[in-house]
């Protein structure tokens, strides 16, 4: 699969402009993703290292995701120093969570892969 092939056609975020918003994830992965797993079959949460500016960073990055990709479902809670965000999506847009969840994994910081 190539870099942006799995990004789905109801994405309305200009084409130019995804390879933009894959890599300010993918940064945010890389420094900051501590676990990653899969309550259900059509939620996964990512549990992020708290700090300072992370959470809007977070709120920031999910509400701009929710404005072209209108089938994900994003919410953010926070306990101790963890930020863990819960994307949730419709059995449609399943292949498109799994592989969200394949790159998170791939960039995991932490060592729990769950």
């Amino acid at each position: 699969m190539t870099e942006l092939e799995w990004v789905p056609e109801a994405c309305t975020l200009p084409s130019a402009e995804r390879p933009l918003r894959v890599a300010e994830w993918d940064a945010l992965f890389a420094e900051r993703l501590r676990r990653v797993s899969r309550p259900e079959a059509l939620r996964l949460r990512l549990s992020l290292e708290d700090g300072a500016g992370v959470m809007e960073r977070v709120s920031d990055l999910a509400e701009r995701e929710s404005g072209c990709c209108s089938f994900f479902t994003f919410t953010v809670t926070t306990a101790d120093d963890v930020i863990d965000l819960d994307i949730a999506v419709d059995p449609v847009h399943e292949p498109v969570l799994s592989a969200l969840a394949d790159r998170a994994r791939a960039l995991t910081a932490g060592e729990d892969r769950s």
